[in-house]
């Protein structure tokens, strides 16, 4: 992935983390908006694991990373939302580890002054979180284990966003 110029990257503050610990939504929620009284709005995406996937029970999610490429990869993501949405903060929080049903997997924080931009801009990250952030998942299930890739569904939604360009939202622009 490229990297975008620096005088094109917002001055919202990106936080990425991969961490086998759970988070907490609301130390995380404080944590981005501490001093800020600009934020109107923070919109949350908390993905959790399912008991049932391709219609079989799953009793465990394995979920593995390269260190240093995935947080990249989570930064450019991050970047991509700040530059097209005019984004105060975002936060990115993606466990790794074995995982069960009603466990945290990932957390999307996203804040701005208006909420139409965070919920376009948390929807987009994770869009494209399920696309491009290098992650293995392998899925336990009573037959064993199996490993779990993209759909075409991810594909086509992280697809939709090329149609959604910063005409709609650019930086010093508000809903």
């Amino acid at each position: 992935m490229e990297t975008l110029p620096q005088a094109t990257i917002p001055s919202a503050r990106l936080h990425v983390a991969v961490q086998a610990e759970d988070f907490d939504l609301q130390t995380e929620l404080r944590t981005l908006s501490a001093g800020d009284r600009g934020i109107g709005a923070i919109t949350s995406f908390v993905g959790l694991v399912r008991d049932l996937n391709l219609a079989d029970d799953v009793v465990a999610l394995e979920l593995e990373h390269y260190p240093g490429m995935t947080e990249k990869a989570l930064i450019r993501i991050a970047e991509e939302a700040a530059v097209r949405w005019p984004l105060h903060g975002v936060s990115i929080i993606h466990r790794v580890g074995k995982l069960y049903p009603g466990d945290a997997i990932v957390l999307v924080l996203v804040a701005s002054a208006h909420r139409h931009a965070a919920f376009e801009a948390n929807a987009f990250i994770m869009d494209f979180l399920k696309t491009r952030a290098p992650f293995w998942k392998k899925e336990w299930t009573p037959e064993g284990p199996r490993w779990v890739d993209a759909r075409e569904t991810d594909y086509s939604a992280a697809a939709r966003w090329h149609k959604v360009v910063s005409e709609q939202y650019g930086n010093d622009k508000h809903d």
